[in-house]
């Protein structure tokens, strides 16, 4: 699919100069036809699709292959009138057991990576983040070594300015594209994101993530590349734990103190409620131990928020992204 060039708007919002599909392509997968065919299923179990491995099912659920079928999937649900939830890795998510109403979207089949003049990289949505960092390192180009750790897709980045070892998403885009919120692609710089900490503009708006330019700095020694971007996965395995299920780190680092080390000092290290638990090894870590339900995990967030304000009124704010429904609202 070819994207025409982005007018800016007053708004802050982008428009394309010309249709990007043809009359055939605008054709809406709409009623019996679209479930008939495959493209979208009832009720699918997301705990599997979740690094959590909780959660309940979609109402409905899609996995495009390509752009334009994303763009039908987001088409039809804006026909029937339902809200829409995008899936990358299933990372930094906590499904309810209740599930999703509307449709999920699953994006992991959109991948892709092209290596262009004088260090871009361009991927799609729905391309993991180790990949691109590999891929990286093995072209000699500096500038993802951080993000070899990181259990995402590079849709699921850009959208919360994911990082680590002081870098992000942000330090290398060039620019984004997306799908508005009338389904047509149109391209975004970083100006135009408000990226800060673990966050961005996109994390507001009804525009859906299709692919991605990175800067990165060419030239260097491949083998020097990848051993600086081993030594970050080391690191990230001897630090983190990884040997069970979690969604990364639970809560974003307050510009005080870190949210590890003031959920430790809380005495909540360790500390279980049904099958999750606050990890032993890095306490802004909840893993699942088996068998947990999301409603465990929500509960266990709630605790640390909690303690965390009771002593030392500093709110913990969550980085996970919580969906669905559940019992109690988290401090806000």
């Amino acid at each position: 699919m070819t994207t025409a060039p982005v007018v800016p708007q007053r708004d802050g919002s982008c428009k394309s100069e010309a249709a990007s599909l043809t009359a055939e392509d605008r054709l809406l997968p709409r009623g019996p036809a679209a479930l008939l065919s495959g493209r979208i299923q009832s009720g699918i179990p997301l705990a599997p699709l979740t690094t959590f491995r909780v959660g309940g099912k979609a109402e409905w659920y899609c996995e495009p292959r390509s752009h334009l079928e994303l763009q039908q999937c987001l088409a039809w649900a804006r026909a029937e009138g339902i809200p829409t939830t995008l899936l990358g890795a299933g990372s930094n998510l906590l499904i309810s057991d209740a599930g999703l109403k509307g449709l999920v979207i699953g994006t992991r089949r959109l991948r892709g990576i092209q290596l262009l003049e004088g260090g871009r990289m361009w991927a799609a949505a729905g391309e993991p983040l180790v990949n691109l960092a590999r891929a990286a390192a093995k072209q000699g180009w500096s500038g993802l070594e951080w993000a070899i750790g990181i259990p995402g897709t590079l849709g699921g980045a850009v959208v919360m300015n994911a990082g680590a070892h002081g870098r992000a998403m942000s330090d290398v885009l060039v620019e984004v594209q997306i799908l508005d919120e009338e389904q047509e692609p149109c391209r975004l710089e970083p100006v135009d994101l408000q990226f800060g900490y673990r966050r961005s503009r996109l994390q507001d708006s009804p525009w859906t993530v299709t692919g991605a330019t990175l800067q990165l700095l060419p030239g260097r020694d491949p083998a020097q590349v990848q051993r600086q971007t081993q030594r970050h996965l080391n690191q990230r395995l001897s630090s983190q734990p990884y040997h069970l299920p979690s969604c990364g780190s639970v809560f974003r680092n307050p510009e005080t103190y870190p949210a590890g080390w003031l959920i430790e000092q809380v005495g909540l290290k360790g500390y279980r409620i049904g099958g999750a638990q606050i990890s032993e090894r890095h306490a802004n870590f909840i893993l699942n131990c088996g068998q947990a339900s999301a409603n465990d995990i929500y509960r266990l967030i709630c605790l640390a928020q909690e303690k965390v304000y009771q002593r030392w009124s500093i709110f913990l704010e969550p980085e996970v992204r919580i969906l669905g429904s559940f019992d109690d609202p988290l401090i806000s």
